[in-house]
């Protein structure tokens, strides 16, 4: 018998993925430190304008947020508890972005980072986040 939810959950996921994040290219880790990544805009992230959508620089702040954690040596990477943007300039179609996730701490059960996302080819600030998140292991009594 399918598992009708099991695979909705499975699709979603790929679905996801291949839509806003196929093409992010890991460039450097500094382990328990930093990684920096790149990321050219495709035009589907954009709007009639070609500027890049604010959620899809939030999806990356909350990925490569999150990515960062594994370079810090936590065995997991948690679940978010806060993500602030800030959206300073537009990026736009075509534009190749570096992205670069920093960590502020990382404690027993929370952590936070900051993510920095700039035009490659200007260093043109586009957004700067800061993404919180709990860390600790915990088991579901559903």
């Amino acid at each position: 018998m399918m598992d009708w939810q099991q695979l909705e959950r499975d699709v979603s996921v790929k679905l996801f993925d291949a839509f806003t994040v196929a093409g992010l290219r890991v460039d450097a880790i500094e382990p328990g430190r930093a990684m920096i990544c790149s990321f050219t805009v495709p035009p589907r992230l954009t709007d009639a304008s070609k500027r890049m959508h604010g959620g899809a620089l939030a999806s990356l702040v909350d990925l490569v947020g999150t990515a960062v954690f594994f370079a810090g040596g936590s065995p997991v990477t948690g679940v978010s508890l806060e993500i602030t943007i800030s959206y300073l300039n537009a990026a736009r179609a075509n534009e190749e972005l570096e992205i670069e996730s920093r960590i502020l701490s990382i404690g027993e059960k929370t952590g936070c980072v900051t993510v920095e996302i700039r035009n490659k080819a200007t260093g043109e600030v586009i957004a700067h986040g800061r993404h919180t998140k709990y860390l600790a292991i915990v088991s579901s009594k559903l």
